[in-house]
């Protein structure tokens, strides 16, 4: 049976994947117009990952035109992870 520890840090993990998900595809968006940009499931990935990025984008501007707060989200969701763990196991 998982411990509470191990949910909590695959889930936060899993979350980091969509984070880097999410980035890469805004890289390869800008080589050009994708058709895939509408698709259903590109728009749901956004749509999870917005709620913990949009608070980093309003505290952190971008840097030579470039969004780092994807970084320093995934910065402070491994820290958090590591002390739930830490806590809970």
């Amino acid at each position: 049976m998982p411990s509470l520890a191990n949910v909590l840090s695959f889930f936060i993990r899993l979350y980091s994947v969509l984070i880097l998900i999410r980035v890469i595809l805004s890289w390869v968006a800008l080589t050009g117009p994708q058709p895939w940009m509408g698709h259903p499931v590109v728009h749901r990935l956004y749509r999870l990952t917005d709620p913990i990025l949009r608070p980093f984008r309003r505290l952190i501007p971008p840097v030579s035109g470039l969004d780092i707060s994807p970084v320093a989200a995934l910065l402070v969701l491994e820290v958090v992870r590591q002390v739930l763990v830490a806590l809970l196991g």
